[in-house]
């Protein structure tokens, strides 16, 4: 294996089961050029975090398109672009703008007064397994229950929850690197139609909310009058899709993840069904152990950079490598071994900087209570297939089935 196929071989689907060996050849060249004219691949916790931190690395995707990534823009739709594909300060702006509608200061008891509501609907998809001994945690768990906390985070009505799925799916499938090198024109226009359905409908809703306000983010996405003035219309929906899509797949991920590491390690998901409490320290080492987002592809250089002896040029791609530097050995001890007790935490799993993930108070409180249920209640919960069949994406990387057998469903 040479040190120029990895990168290849990251985005290479027969890898997608277990990449882990590639992150840790990776290790050997922590910085990386992917072959002549390719991006530069970064694979070190330190210099991973140190340019999520960097200025001189950005997000636009203006950037990107100019850097030689002649698919950055296939998002686009008429929708400007959201705000995690923006550098400062019209990032800053934006975000500063969908945080006062999402948390503290502004609604410090958005994501805190949710916990019942999210014990309530964990509670009712189990139920509804009903006397099912076999299951698709995927289908029947993991999907349903992030999509539904997050429309009625926004306000969306629950009788068009349903559609969401066929609009997220083709928008999901545009952000793999692998996939959209090789997009059709077919492909390219589906991903294009389905965020212009997803933007009309939300539309709707938005002049509906400003009408008649309610208590939800969607309301205050639209009504808000801060320091910063003001989200147009477009820049709402284009902030309401990105919550859809990436509060939406990441989660999905981790609970799914989550669920087949504790399979895994039956030690743990007892130790867990006896203290739902542990939880919190299971969430963040699988953040760390087996993150949702495994790489950041979609970062150019604007200025040269220095790293470790390699000078990365002004304009070129860089792929950050989330995954490996949540393994690095320089940074963790043991870093293949799954360990809730492990004392420092650190991980990488929602990024870090001006673009660390926004939905993450959201998406930790999810995990914990879908984990901890799904340890109580189901009864000698076991694999059916391990490796089980993943996504195809290389980025949102999880299982796109997990198909788990129980004895019993316990109350």
């Amino acid at each position: 294996m040479t040190q120029a196929s990895i990168l290849r071989q990251i985005t290479d689907y027969a890898n997608r089961a277990n990449p882990y060996p590639l992150y840790k050849e990776l290790h050997k060249t922590p910085v990386l050029q992917d072959e002549e004219g390719g991006p530069y691949v970064v694979s070190s916790y330190w210099d991973i975090k140190g340019l999520l931190h960097d200025p001189r690395i950005s997000s636009d995707a203006a950037n990107l398109a100019a850097a030689g990534d002649d698919q950055a823009g296939v998002e686009e739709t008429g929708l400007p672009p959201s705000f995690i594909r923006l550098d400062p300060p019209e990032h800053d702006r934006l975000r500063r703008m969908a945080n006062s509608a999402f948390g503290p200061p502004h609604q410090p008891r958005r994501i805190d007064s949710m916990r019942g509501d999210l014990a309530q609907i964990v509670s009712d998809l189990i139920d509804g397994l009903g006397d099912q001994r076999q299951i698709d945690l995927v289908d029947q768990f993991a999907y349903p229950f992030p999509v539904t906390v997050i429309c009625r985070l926004l306000g969306v009505p629950r009788e068009d929850e349903p559609r969401f799925r066929a609009w997220v799916d083709p928008l999901v499938a545009s952000l793999d690197p692998d996939t959209r090198e090789s997009a059709t024109a077919e492909f390219r226009k589906s991903a294009q139609e389905a965020r212009m359905q997803l933007g009309m409908y939300l539309a709707g809703l938005v002049e509906e909310r400003t009408k008649n306000p309610r208590d939800d983010m969607l309301t205050d996405l639209a009504t808000n009058r801060g320091p910063d003035g003001a989200m147009t219309m477009m820049e709402v929906l284009s902030t309401a899709v990105l919550l859809l899509i990436a509060g939406h797949e990441t989660t999905v991920n981790l609970i799914t993840n989550g669920m087949l590491t504790l399979l895994r390690h039956p030690d743990v998901l007892q130790r867990l069904r006896d203290d739902p409490g542990l939880s919190v320290n299971i969430v963040e080492e699988l953040l760390r152990y087996e993150p949702p987002v495994q790489l950041v592809p979609q970062r150019t250089c604007i200025a040269d950079i220095e790293l470790r002896g390699v000078t990365i040029p002004k304009g070129s791609r860089i792929w950050l490598v989330l995954a490996a530097g949540n393994r690095d050995p320089e940074r963790f001890q043991d870093p293949d071994r799954f360990d809730p007790d492990r004392g420092d935490i650190q991980h990488l799993g929602f990024g870090s900087g001006i673009h660390s993930c926004f939905g993450a108070p959201l998406a930790r409180l999810e995990t914990q209570i879908a984990l901890s249920e799904l340890a109580r209640r189901l009864g000698n919960p076991r694999l059916v297939e391990d490796p089980p069949p993943y996504r195809p994406n290389a980025v949102l990387r999880g299982p796109r089935h997990l198909t788990v057998a129980f004895d019993d469903l316990l109350p």
